[in-house]
């Protein structure tokens, strides 16, 4: 079980993904995570780390600060969390399964939902809406949270503005906006004032698909921000969502988010990174090509981080790790990809038809207190799409982003103010930039937050050797942590 966004300070044996801190909770057994939440507060969430599960197994995590710290904003009249979900009619588990088995996409999910409910929009759910009852003139604090695994949404709310005050548990500059988009795993703070005419609007969640020729579901989910005194024949304000690849609209979105104040970004960088991040086709071996190889071109669709494809193993890494246990895995993740060319465009002719990508599970070692600036290209081997891309064990500074190449001559990087992020969305054809402290000992994951493209081996792994105090040192595991 995983708390998205909780640093899991001296804790890597409770931050929760199968196979990587711990073996998966058996059926029947039970495991208790002990963990403290340090110097953070805000939205978060927490959800299974196992298959799919994620699809259902999820919900918000809520850190207040002190009482005796009030908001840097005005304090909202009430707070509602809103869970933004897809929901399947399958079994996930088993769905996960076959799009393995097959080598192709996945199924688009049945349905879109807002805390639970899909609303009007869909023939078995027209009486499921979920509802907000508002009291005119005051300002609410809503806490939105993306619970879907495979798809990025937009929200908005009918004749109403969004001021973000939040993003992954940090304060934000206000920015006032009229739709926002949320990947996977990502939490958002919003104000809203109720100041139009009392009556019922439509909360909406709809898709924000940026690759081609991908199905998606379209349907959007609806919700009501209904205020006190509305009378029940009043038509109900239909809210606009985006276009589904509207990247303009999320471009202007992230252009608006600055830390609150000033901030430390490190300058004197300890260890530079390049990871390239993408789909990838191998080749299709099977006697059974029919129903093994539906995949582009007949062959096997996967994903990679600078072309290797993350393999799950089948015991827990922090303690093959921890215990020198040799075989597992390898520390020679490569920080830059084997051959530079136009990543976005395409491959000179030499790899144009090369799409395969190597397997391994690779790590990659940075010594306690190492600063680190990464920078994360999207390719185009197969489609150029926005990837939220995932840390655990720590946030990060987004201190730069832009589409094509990523080029150090003409990057512009912020320094003073950057938001401080746990997930980012790489962009579309794009590159994004970060930067942060590796102060957290143990092995942490790096991953995109669609389940299907870590399905497919869009991971890595991050160890942080302890320092040279107790308080930078990770702890024994515990007696009782679950076996494979």
């Amino acid at each position: 079980m995983r708390r998205h966004g909780i640093k899991q300070k001296r804790s890597c044996w409770y931050d929760g993904p199968s196979y990587i801190t711990q073996c998966p909770i058996q059926s029947g057994q039970s495991f208790t995570y002990n963990f403290k939440v340090a110097q953070q507060k805000g939205t978060f969430l927490w959800h299974a780390h196992f298959s799919w599960l994620r699809a259902t197994v999820y919900g918000p995590l809520i850190v207040y600060p002190k009482a005796s710290v009030p908001y840097p904003f005005k304090k909202p009249f009430n707070e509602h969390t809103i869970l933004l979900g897809e929901y399947w009619l399958k079994n996930v588990v088993e769905l996960e399964q076959h799009v393995l088995e097959s080598g192709g996409p996945p199924p688009p999910a049945d349905a879109f939902t807002i805390n639970g409910q899909p609303g009007p929009n869909y023939n078995c759910s027209s009486k499921d809406v979920y509802e907000i009852q508002i009291v005119p003139r005051k300002i609410y604090l809503l806490r939105l949270i993306n619970a879907g695994i495979n798809m990025e949404t937009f929200f908005t709310i009918a004749n109403h503005r969004l001021t973000i005050v939040e993003v992954d548990g940090e304060y934000t500059k206000p920015y006032t906006t009229e739709r926002v988009m949320l990947v996977p795993g990502q939490t958002m703070n919003i104000l809203v004032t109720a100041d139009q005419t009392v009556g019922r609007y439509s909360m909406a969640m709809g898709p924000y698909e940026s690759a081609k020729n991908v199905k998606f579901q379209n349907t959007s989910a609806i919700a009501n921000f209904q205020y006190i005194g509305a009378l029940p024949n009043n038509v109900t304000v239909p809210a606009k969502l985006p276009i589904f690849n509207d990247n303009i609209a999320v471009k202007t979105v992230m252009d608006g988010l600055r830390s609150l104040n000033a901030v430390d970004v490190p300058r004197n960088i300890d260890a530079h990174l390049f990871i390239t991040i993408g789909l990838n086709v191998n080749k299709c071996n099977s006697e059974n090509p029919n129903n093994k190889c539906q995949g582009p071109r007949k062959g096997r669709l996967a994903a990679s981080m600078n072309n290797i494809s993350f393999i799950e193993p089948k015991v827990s890494i922090l303690e093959a790790y921890y215990k020198q246990l040799e075989g597992y895995f390898t520390l020679d993740f490569p920080t830059t990809p084997e051959k530079a060319y136009d990543f976005v465009n395409g491959a000179p002719n030499d790899i144009a038809n090369d799409t395969q990508a190597a397997n391994g599970t690779r790590a990659i070692v940075f010594e306690y207190g190492s600063r680190i600036q990464i920078i994360f290209q999207n390719t185009g081997t197969l489609t150029t799409e926005n990837h939220p891309i995932h840390l655990h064990g720590h946030s990060f500074y987004v201190i730069g982003y832009g589409t094509g190449n990523y080029d150090q001559q003409t990057a512009k990087f912020n320094l003073e103010d950057p938001p401080y992020l746990n997930t980012i969305g790489v962009p579309v054809g794009g590159w994004a930039a970060i930067r942060f402290v590796a102060n957290n000992p143990g092995l942490w994951l790096l991953h995109c937050h669609f389940d299907i493209h870590q399905t497919w081996g869009m991971s890595t792994m991050f160890i942080v050797k302890n320092g040279k105090k107790v308080q930078e040192s990770l702890p024994h595991p515990p007696a009782d942590l679950p076996k494979c």
